[in-house]
């Protein structure tokens, strides 16, 4: 008997057909209601129908003709039906577009037109994540870290959040973004595989594959490295919106070492994000760069996730923190003392500062990563930190 029950939503008859027929041939799932509409309220009978089915699934086409009408009824769905997991089916060629889908709710994202198998691999990660121990249903938050200018700190606050993440959470993945990868050397590790041989996989990538390219601290976390030597392979954004379809089905949290790294994908990545951290000092330079990278990347509609991270924080005289966030537009979330030493033995040795005991930089990183997933937590608790911004 089939272990997944399917909704179908097409305005198209003949592409509803197919993905009718789709469905039912990957034999693991099959066709519950086919609906030749997009809902456009609660109210909307279709609506109503397919909560009374309860379905696994609801697969909603999206279209080149009708994408606002999908992506709204895919938020209408998302909401009225929490307990089914979105697919969407639409076509690859526009990044915007499988960013929008994802963010409305969309678990998994298929390219347009579809074939049984691409079904039946969405079916199984679906199936597999949901036998996972531990493993909520929702999708994972990612947090995008990115300097404010070269060398202000984004590969040790990525490093050291995410193992963070990883002991107050487990299930956390760290993706090196940058264009030299630097993670691996951070915490001591020698991948085999980088985020290329990720990228160049799309066609088959399921979590077995993902979790080979994958390098496995002693701690848990889990990195995606980035390349050890300049390559030449430039992937798509639409290639980063299929990889980051594919974790944020896999890991609660996601963490992401972007670098100085500046282009579509990082604006992608930006989008999909729960946070954006800029890291940046307390001076005049890095704070200017800081609103000119927090303009760029916020130019495709993320701006209101940006904050201000204060990396190697010490009190500069003349530094008016209100005037700073009004110029760049985003507040200040957080200092991290300055302990530029331990920071340098720490990557030198390969041993984060996560792992060497209770020191001040430590427990202010752990305070971050507190904070960052409070509105997560069933019981809500007030991180204490030196350095916590209120």
């Amino acid at each position: 008997m089939p272990e997944l029950s399917v909704a179908v939503f097409a305005t198209d008859n003949d592409q509803r057909a197919v993905l009718q027929v789709l469905v039912d041939g990957t034999s693991v799932a099959r066709t519950v209601c086919s609906n030749p509409t997009m809902p456009l309220a609660a109210s909307d009978p279709a609506v109503r129908r397919t909560q009374t089915l309860a379905p696994d699934v609801v697969l909603v086409d999206i279209s080149t003709d009708g994408i606002t009408a999908a992506l709204r009824a895919v938020e209408l769905l998302h909401q009225e039906l929490p307990n089914a997991a979105l697919f969407a089916v639409g076509p690859m060629t526009q990044p915007q577009l499988i960013v929008s889908a994802m963010r409305a709710g969309v678990r998994e994202y298929i390219e347009r037109p579809t074939t049984t198998t691409d079904l039946l691999e969405a079916f199984v990660r679906l199936s597999a994540t949901r036998r996972k121990p531990g493993r909520a249903s929702s999708r994972g938050k990612v947090f995008t870290i990115v300097n404010a200018k070269g060398g202000s700190g984004s590969t040790t606050v990525a490093v050291n959040l995410a193992l963070a993440l990883q002991a107050a959470h487990q299930n956390t993945a760290l993706i090196d973004l940058a264009p030299l990868g630097h993670c691996a050397l951070h915490l001591n590790l020698k991948p085999a595989f980088t985020i290329s041989d990720a990228v160049t996989n799309l066609h088959r990538l399921d979590s077995s594959l993902l979790d080979s390219f994958m390098v496995r601290h002693d701690h848990g976390l889990q990195l995606l490295a980035g390349p050890a030597n300049p390559t030449a392979i430039d992937p798509s954004a639409a290639d980063f919106a299929r990889l980051f379809d594919t974790m944020v089905g896999l890991f609660h949290y996601i963490v992401v070492d972007a670098s100085s790294r500046l282009d579509s994908a990082t604006r992608l990545v930006s989008n999909l994000s729960e946070k954006i951290l800029l890291i940046a000092h307390a001076d005049v330079a890095s704070l200017w760069s800081a609103g000119r990278v927090a303009q760029y990347l916020g130019e495709s509609g993320s701006r209101d996730r940006f904050a201000l991270v204060l990396n190697r924080y010490r009190k500069v005289a003349g530094f008016n923190e209100a005037e700073t966030e009004a110029a760049i537009g985003a507040p200040v979330l957080w200092r991290i003392p300055n302990q530029y030493f331990a920071v340098s033995a720490a990557i030198d040795r390969g041993v984060p500062v996560m792992q060497q005991g209770t020191t001040e930089i430590a427990r202010s990183i752990s305070g971050l990563a507190e904070y960052l997933t409070k509105d997560d937590l069933d019981v809500k608790r007030t991180a204490w930190s030196l350095f916590k911004t209120v």
